[in-house]
């Protein structure tokens, strides 16, 4: 199957014309692709320029023309001139292959990388692939290279060079690594460099005999060539797909599952061979590192395989063991998998609270986002984590995106969590909004706003600015209007301000603005009553006031929240029928209180109830609160008693 560009390149006539430091220099017309891996290249293999968008080109070229040897392997010589061997003699030993790679992976910066590149005097082309993959991970920031000039280094220059010259001879695994490493360092997809390694690993590809680590290394490639859609990708797939997944190794398994992951799944095309794949996995999980249980939680993640939950959950036990030996990147990707999945256990929380404190100075601002982001969706209120993030917070936001500043932020506010030193926490979130309110997402800021009110801290200076005209025309002008979650947030942000800030004299948010109810089907700024506790006291009220008609359920009241039980009393403390209007003087509103309204490791009120209770007082309504702790606890005998106590505890109960 050809290759897409080569197809392009074959149809071209007129040679290409490459900037080099000697000046200009033709290249050779292409003629054939046999010619184009035959024929030697008068120039070196060109690399895009980086931070513009022009497809201007420089060229790697060598010192001096390098000297050609019998052997696979390079050697280093004086001049600092790299020589390939031209035969499978020679190589360096397995055990020198696997100290320079740890040597390698010890290297922090490109400087290292080469000095440690001229200290060996002999290096495989595996070895010399793995070289430049190591300055792609220490040089890459997102799209483009922090140093584009790390690639006119002699040595990478060198590399280059011999790599362009002697794609034939490379072994498949030192072929499919320099051309994935090649395209990390986004060298030109159209250089002779470029062209040769892929029609050579197209040839490689038509014989049939390469691995499945391989194939996976060739496809990680294509898809930063070409996307998705390229035609030897989907050969690629096509031999991966005749393999059986249970004789891999681990690596070849991780590496499949990565590839699998650029290639999107292609709507349930490789369901049978991700099956098999996870029943490997399942079997094998107990011997994965930390890089390989993030890799694989990553891709069921990015895969969607809501099937794989058992995989799901054994990977998460394997995580417990690497907490303290994930990276940052390996961090997050472990906790944003288990978050789209909706899984935890104890143990985890247990290994992350021992964790969590050592490293909120040192880790990444991401990962330390997800960490509060993690413990916020899972409900989980680890005062020893949430301490050691609002401490590290005070030090590092000048450092935090806007976007992390907010979530971090509305992490404490969904758990109702007031740090100990919230002065400190809240003083330096008044800076950071101060000096970028204008580099924060519109919905990002209501977000982080309505967050701050949660914790009854109201920020009245920035709210008046969300309910100017100009604002709320921000936040419409995103999509073709506002979905009721956001409406429902400026709503009650608004309710916050006049209830608890009567000083407040900014804007009004117009009613066209505001909804009618809290309790929405997703995002809902309340939570619905537990069924099975409702049904249950509603029986007891029953008995306790003597006919049906006496309270009301799931009353929506005028300031939009939604009430699980209603009694109204007259001026003398009798019992109103519910449907009666006139002469209500008292309105008691009973909050049935679910697990699902508490932090799941405490009896504690999630931040969004505590404040719709706040409110109610505030409005005048009597709340009494029955807990499920409370209420679980009970004979049945007792619930009546109990249930008087709670909503009439000056009166002496009569009996029915």
């Amino acid at each position: 199957m050809a290759f897409g560009c080569i197809q392009r390149l074959l149809l071209l006539r007129r040679p290409r014309i490459c900037w080099s430091p000697a000046g200009l220099c033709p290249t050779i017309p292409v003629r054939t692709s046999k010619e184009l891996l035959g024929a030697a290249c008068p120039r070196a293999p060109c690399i895009p320029g980086h931070g513009s968008g022009h497809s201007q080109t420089r060229s790697l070229t060598t010192v001096r023309e390098p000297v050609f040897i019998a052997g696979s392997s390079v050697g280093l010589h004086k001049g600092s001139v790299l020589h390939f061997r031209l035969t499978q003699l020679h190589r360096p030993s397995r055990e020198d292959e696997l100290g320079f790679q740890q040597r390698l992976q010890r290297c922090s910066s490109s400087r290292e990388v080469f000095k440690l590149l001229h200290s060996v005097e002999i290096l495989s082309d595996t070895m010399a692939a793995a070289v430049l993959h190591r300055v792609a991970d220490l040089e890459r920031d997102g799209s483009s290279l922090r140093d584009p000039a790390v690639l006119e280094k002699d040595s990478i220059r060198a590399l280059c060079f011999q790599l362009e010259q002697d794609a034939a001879r490379l072994t498949d695994a030192g072929l499919v690594s320099a051309l994935l490493a090649c395209t990390r360092l986004f060298l030109d997809t159209w250089s002779t460099l470029m062209v040769r390694l892929v029609l050579e690993s197209q040839a490689r590809l038509d014989q049939g005999r390469m691995t499945v680590g391989q194939l996976c290394t060739l496809g990680q490639a294509m898809l930063a060539m070409e996307g998705p859609k390229c035609g030897m990708l989907k050969q690629v797939m096509e031999l991966v797909q005749r393999q059986e997944p249970a004789l891999w190794s681990l690596e070849e398994l991780v590496a499949a599952y990565r590839l699998l992951q650029g290639c999107g799944g292609e709507g349930g095309k490789y369901r049978d061979l991700l099956n098999a794949m996870h029943s490997h996995a399942l079997a094998a999980a107990s011997r994965m590192d930390p890089s390989a249980v993030s890799q694989l939680l990553s891709a069921l993640f990015a895969l969607n395989q809501t099937q794989a939950v058992p995989l799901v959950i054994t990977l998460c036990k394997q995580a417990v063991r690497h907490i303290p030996y994930f990276t940052d990147e390996e961090l997050s990707g472990v906790l944003g998998a288990l978050m789209h999945f909706g899984h935890s256990d104890h143990y985890l929380v247990e290994a992350l609270e021992k964790y969590v404190p050592t490293m909120t100075f040192t880790s990444s601002p991401e990962t330390i986002t997800k960490v509060a982001e993690f413990f916020a969706l899972r409900n989980i209120l680890s005062l020893v984590v949430f301490d050691a993030l609002a401490e590290s917070f005070v030090y590092r936001a000048d450092d935090y995106t806007t976007s992390q500043v907010a979530r971090q932020i509305a992490a404490f506010g969904k758990l109702g969590y007031l740090p100990p030193n919230a002065g400190q926490v809240f003083r330096k979130l008044e800076s950071v909004l101060h000096s970028r309110f204008s580099h924060f997402h519109p919905r990002v800021l209501l977000s982080l706003l309505h967050a701050c009110t949660l914790l009854e801290r109201f920020p009245v200076n920035f709210v008046s600015k969300v309910f100017s005209s100009y604002f709320l025309q921000q936040l419409q002008g995103e999509t073709t209007g506002l979905d009721r979650a956001v409406l429902a947030q400026l709503t009650q942000l608004y309710m916050t301000v006049k209830l608890e800030c009567p000083f407040y004299e900014g804007p009004r948010l117009l009613p066209k603005y505001r909804v009618k109810s809290f309790l929405l089907s997703s995002h809902s700024l309340e939570s619905p009553v537990d069924p099975h506790l409702y049904n249950a006291v509603r029986n007891r009220l029953v008995d306790l006031l003597g006919d049906r008609s006496y309270f009301a359920s799931k009353v929506l009241t005028p300031y939009c929240y939604t009430l699980d039980v209603e009694i109204k009393l007259d001026e003398k403390g009798y019992v109103l029928p519910a449907s009666q209007i006139d002469d209500v003087c008292k309105r008691v509103a009973l909050c049935i209180d679910g697990q699902k309204r508490f932090t799941s490791n405490s009896r504690r009120l999630l931040g969004k109830e505590a404040m719709k209770q706040r409110h109610l007082r505030l409005l005048g309504y009597e709340v009494v609160q029955i807990p499920y702790y409370e209420y679980e606890k009970l004979h049945k005998t007792s619930v009546v008693e109990y249930l008087h106590q709670k909503i009439f505890p000056h009166t002496y109960r009569m009996s029915w």
